[in-house]
């Protein structure tokens, strides 16, 4: 039987903290706001953009244009400046190789996170790669997970989220999904624990024997 695992991709695949903290960074600038230092806005990794621009004082009518000044400097390149953590293909490559069904789950928009995976040369490991609409649809990773389980035809007690953050873990427990929280990404031990993750997993190289456990329990 089919054992699906959606995998999250800032903070899981790819370590996006250049490229996504620039962007940042180069919307408040353009809007005249005061842009923080690169540690006081790892926070951003993760959330939908119109979920993070309010709390960085963007105002009410000036989201979308924060989003276009965004995505114009993120899609000029600082997309790609994402370096793909290590271990990471290798464990991506053992999954498919053992016969699970990888799907990338990511609020990121769909058409910024196909380029960035074939950038790398990892978009033949997926099956699909699912994420949001331009307009903010499915930016929600619940409401991604709806999606994807619908389009997919995901069973949630054969499937495992593989995530960074707790909007992973809490997508995956709206919908009876397991949960890996990955500790090299931007949420850590203590978010993820909170949030009720399943399984923590401290390294890439650990992925795949967990994802294994993970497959092994739903065949109970």
């Amino acid at each position: 039987m089919t054992f699906h695992a959606l995998v999250d991709l800032d903070g899981t695949i790819t370590n996006p903290k250049p490229g996504i903290i620039a962007s940042f960074r180069h919307a408040l600038m353009e809007l005249g706001l005061p842009a923080p230092e690169v540690e006081e806005l790892l926070w951003v990794i993760g959330p939908p953009l119109r979920h993070s621009f309010p709390k960085l004082g963007v105002p009410a009518d000036k989201i979308e244009v924060a989003l276009e000044h965004y995505r114009a400097f993120y899609s000029a390149g600082a997309m790609f400046d994402a370096p793909v953590y290590a271990g990471m293909r290798e464990a991506l490559a053992a999954l498919r190789e053992s016969g699970i069904t990888l799907v990338v789950a990511t609020s990121k928009p769909h058409v910024m996170a196909r380029p960035i995976l074939e950038h790398f040369g990892l978009d033949t490991q997926f099956h699909a790669i699912h994420g949001a609409e331009l307009d903010g649809r499915n930016d929600d990773k619940g409401d991604l997970l709806a999606h994807i389980l619908a389009e997919e035809g995901v069973d949630p007690a054969r499937a495992v989220m593989i995530g960074d953050r707790l909007f992973d873990v809490n997508a995956a427990k709206r919908h009876a999904i397991q949960a890996i929280g990955v500790l090299w990404g931007y949420g850590g031990h203590a978010e993820l624990t909170e949030a009720g993750v399943t399984h923590l997993c401290e390294t890439p190289h650990d992925l795949a024997a967990l994802v294994e456990r993970c497959r092994a329990a739903a065949s109970r």
